[in-house]
C-alpha cells in the first residue's frame, strides 16, 4: 500500500493506497491501520483501495473541529471527494463500520453497495460493549480475538517497549488515536444510529466473528433487523479483529456484495 496526501477544507488527511479493480473505501477501527495490515493487502488483489487515516491517526493532522460524529462523516465524504470516488464500495470494521453506516444513512443516494465488519453504533442494555478505553493493553486480546494468546502476538509484533524512544513514539500516538476514538465511541458508541438506518437503501453485507466478545453477535441481529437490504454472513473461529483473525475468509465474504 501506498502512501497519499490530501487535503480537505480542515486538514491534511492521509490516504493508504493500493490494488486495481474496483473502487474500495476502506475505514478503518479505533486501533487505526498500517502500510503492512493484511487485511488491506489483501483487500488489493481485488480492489483499488483507499483508507483513509482519520484525524490523529498516523501522521494525519489531528483536527479540533472535528467534534461528532456528523462532523466524521462528513469529514469522509470530503476525503472521498478529494479522491474523486464516485459511489466506491464502502467499508467499515467495527468503528469504521459505524462511520461507514451513518454515511450510507446521511446520503443514501450515494452508497450502493455498504460492508460492516463487526460495526459498534448500536447499545442493547442486555448486551453492554466492554469499555475499551478502560481496558489495560493486556486485557484486549481476549476482546477483540477467538485465540487470545496467537492475537496477543499479533498486536504486539514488532513492538520493542524496552525501547524507551518507542515507547515514548508509541504513547503519543496511542494518545492522539484514542483522541479522535473517544468522540464517537465514550462512554458508550451510541449517537443515535438506531434512528437513521431506516435511511440505507444500499446493497448491504454484515461481516460478524462467531466468537467476537466485544460487540457480540446479538448485535449482528439488530443491524440485520434495523437495514431493510441486508444480509449477514457470520465467520467462525474469529473475534472482533475477524479481518485479522480469518482474512481470506473475510475478503471472500465480501465479494458477494
Amino acid at each position: 500500500m501506498q502512501l497519499r496526501k490530501i487535503k480537505t477544507r480542515h486538514i491534511e488527511t492521509h490516504v493508504l493506497e493500493g490494488g486495481a479493480g474496483p473502487d474500495l473505501l476502506f475505514l478503518h477501527g479505533a486501533g487505526g491501520v498500517t502500510p503492512e495490515d493484511p487485511f488491506l493487502n489483501a483487500l488489493a488483489a481485488k480492489y483499488h483501495v483507499y483508507a483513509p487515516l482519520l484525524p490523529g491517526y498516523g501522521a494525519s493532522d489531528e483536527c479540533p473541529e472535528i467534534r461528532d460524529m456528523l462532523d466524521v462523516t462528513l469529514h469522509t465524504y470530503d476525503v472521498a471527494g478529494a479522491l474523486g470516488l464516485k459511489k466506491p464500495i464502502l467499508a467499515g470494521h467495527s468503528m469504521g463500520g459505524m462511520i461507514a453506516a451513518e454515511m450510507a444513512a446521511i446520503a443514501p443516494n450515494e452508497v450502493e453497495k455498504l460492508c460492516l465488519i463487526c460495526p459498534a453504533g448500536l447499545w442493547l442494555d442486555d448486551y453492554p460493549i466492554p469499555d475499551l478505553f478502560a481496558m489495560l493493553p493486556y486485557e484486549l486480546p481476549a476482546y477483540l480475538f477467538h485465540d487470545a494468546v496467537a492475537g496477543g502476538k499479533l498486536m504486539t509484533a514488532g513492538m520493542d517497549f524496552s525501547n524507551l524512544e518507542f515507547l515514548k513514539a508509541f504513547l503519543i500516538q496511542n494518545a492522539r488515536q484514542m483522541g479522535m476514538a473517544g468522540k464517537l465511541l465514550f462512554p458508550i458508541p451510541e449517537r443515535g444510529l438506531r434512528e437513521r438506518l431506516y435511511r440505507i437503501t444500499a446493497r448491504t453485507l454484515l461481516i460478524w466473528g462467531d466468537s467476537d466478545k466485544l460487540i457480540v453477535p446479538r448485535y449482528a441481529q439488530e443491524f440485520k433487523k434495523l437495514i431493510a437490504n441486508s444480509e449477514l454472513v457470520s465467520i467462525a473461529e474469529a473475534g472482533h479483529l475477524v479481518p485479522l483473525e480469518q482474512t481470506a475468509q473475510t475478503v471472500a465474504a465480501l465479494g458477494r456484495l
